[in-house]
């Protein structure tokens, strides 16, 4: 059935909005060329958007011929204001940009745990208030009859915790701060104005990666979110799932082997989160003898793994180089053959040899196993591989126990630290017989840091890839950020001995960005949805 004349406009209209956002300021021949429009319907669609206060002449074309030259159009980035939130547990990140995503102000306030749920919101609404009076004021003038020009039109929330699919409120959750749940009801409120939405703040960050960062050559792939939670968010086939109650991703909750307990329904303590968690990583870096950050929270996890990275890189470490192609050959980085820098992460692509478990998980037995790229200061592949994995199930900090949690007494028996055992940073104890286990020169505690953590990571990263055969997972958050291509390196490395799915791990590029990113680009997306509608709808 062949589209009224008001729906063939109103799609006309949303297909020239969206290439002018896309491709920036562009002539009406250009806009004829790339919608295969005719010229006359080009120029009814070029006054009607000009009329309603959505396009204006931003300029001419620099191509020189006979008469004036061509005015150039652009999408009045002021029409309407958008702002992003990132809901933490201490405290709210707030930033305002207009409908091209320039950011014109930004906020932040910390907010104590012993803040009562009216201070809280107060303050975050006060926060976001203030951003917006202060992008108003570097708008540019009104157009003349042009309704909520420079006002704020949409908020997007990121916040941790399950979305109801059905209302699209944060759902109460253990463990979360009261105020998140009133945070969205009070700016509604507030500013009667504007649309309110909430999302999940992994969820957010899968989609800033899917269209600015790590994953924009990728319809699927799994973003796991590490920083002071883990989660994990799903997108398949260009689409992001929420699952049947908005719990897709809760990867917190997995049951994983080298804890103490199993998880329960109000308390992830046992999970995959016990492992990779910013207090686990935080403690992790203590148990090898790297300086403790100020704070257990992500930054503080973030500044143990970036310290950690940096220091193995200072010291030319040889870690493997991350690969696509199934159990291929690993080659070595070493100073002055560096990989090409992505976007966001270190120069230094890596990858290190599996310890004992890994291999032994994915039917690879021990040092034979092992893939090409052994550090040269090492006498032999098997040497390099006995001493690690001897180190890692000493210390009681690998995959199979930690010197903090141990492992159920149902399964293997555990052998985590106690007194006399050493740590991760240890020097090596004797070995059967009384001789010392061969020393690895220039294994430094930063080096078997970054290895025990990549074992926790492939973990629960191991389960995902079972399951959905993403092809590509992303370490986000502030803790994937650090990592890098280092820890991104060692994780796949190990990825690829413990699954036979092929599955290439890449860092993430925006980090603790992420969730503001996605928050803004949910708004605006929704902000254009409205605005692009057909003129009836267009309040100008």
């Amino acid at each position: 059935m062949p589209a009224s004349p008001s729906t063939a406009r109103a799609l006309n209209d949303r297909l020239a909005l969206r290439l002018l956002q896309q491709e920036g300021p562009l002539t009406a021949g250009q806009l004829k060329q790339l919608t295969g429009l005719s010229r006359p319907t080009v120029a009814d669609l070029v006054d009607r958007l000009t009329a309603s206060g959505l396009i204006t002449v931003v300029g001419e074309s620099g191509e020189q011929r006979r008469g004036p030259n061509a005015r150039l159009y652009g999408i009045v980035a002021d029409r309407a204001h958008l702002a992003a939130l990132d809901v933490r547990t201490e405290g709210v990140f707030v930033l305002v940009s207009d409908l091209l995503g320039r950011v014109l102000a930004e906020a932040s306030v910390p907010i104590g745990p012993d803040a009562g749920t009216g201070p809280a919101v107060e303050q975050a609404v006060a926060a976001v208030e203030s951003a917006a009076k202060e992008a108003a004021a570097m708008a540019a003038p009104p157009r003349e009859g042009v309704r909520g020009w420079g006002t704020l039109h949409t908020v997007g929330i990121g916040a941790p915790g399950l979305i109801d699919p059905a209302t699209g409120d944060l759902r109460d959750s253990a463990g979360l701060p009261a105020w998140h749940r009133s945070l969205a009801v009070t700016l509604q409120d507030r500013l009667p104005g504007a649309r309110v939405t909430v999302e999940n703040e992994t969820n957010l960050a899968a989609l800033a990666e899917q269209r600015e960062g790590a994953a924009r050559d990728r319809d699927t792939f799994v973003l796991l979110w590490l920083g002071h939670g883990v989660g994990a968010a799903v997108v398949l086939d260009g689409t992001l799932r929420r699952g049947a109650s908005g719990g897709t991703g809760e990867i917190g909750f997995l049951p994983v082997p080298g804890t103490a307990a199993l998880p329960s329904a109000t308390d992830c303590t046992g999970g995959f989160h016990s492992l990779t968690g910013a207090a686990a990583v935080t403690s992790l870096a203590a148990e090898c003898g790297l300086p403790t950050p100020a704070t257990p929270d992500g930054s503080g996890a973030a500044e143990a793994v970036r310290g950690a990275v940096a220091e193995v890189e200072k010291a030319g470490e040889g870690v493997p180089v991350p690969v696509t192609g199934p159990r291929a050959a690993v080659p070595v980085a070493r100073p002055g053959e560096r990989e090409v820098k992505r976007p966001g992460g270190t120069d230094v692509t890596a990858g290190a040899e599996p310890d004992a478990t890994t291999a032994s998980a994915s039917g690879e037995a021990g040092p034979a196993a092992r893939a090409p790229g052994i550090d040269p200061g090492r006498s032999s592949a098997s040497e390099a591989e006995s001493e690690s994995a001897s180190e890692s199930v000493s210390a009681g900090t690998g995959p199979v126990a930690r010197e903090t949690v141990a492992r159920p007494a149902a399964s293997v028996p555990a052998t985590a630290a106690a007194p006399g055992r050493p740590g991760c940073g240890a020097p090596p104890q004797a070995g059967p017989g009384g001789a010392p286990p061969a020393a690895l020169p220039g294994d430094l505690p930063a080096a078997r840091f970054l290895r025990i953590l990549a074992d926790r990571i492939a973990v629960g990263a191991a389960s995902v890839v079972a399951v959905l055969d993403p092809g590509c997972v992303v370490l986000g958050g502030e803790v994937g950020q650090a990592g890098g291509a280092v820890l991104a390196g060692l994780v796949e490395e190990r990825l690829r001995r413990m699954s036979p799915l092929v599955t290439e791990v890449r860092a993430s590029s925006l980090g603790g960005t992420a969730v503001l990113r996605g928050a803004l680009l949910t708004a605006r997306d929704r902000a254009q949805d409205e605005l692009f509608a057909p003129p009836d709808r267009m309040g100008g």
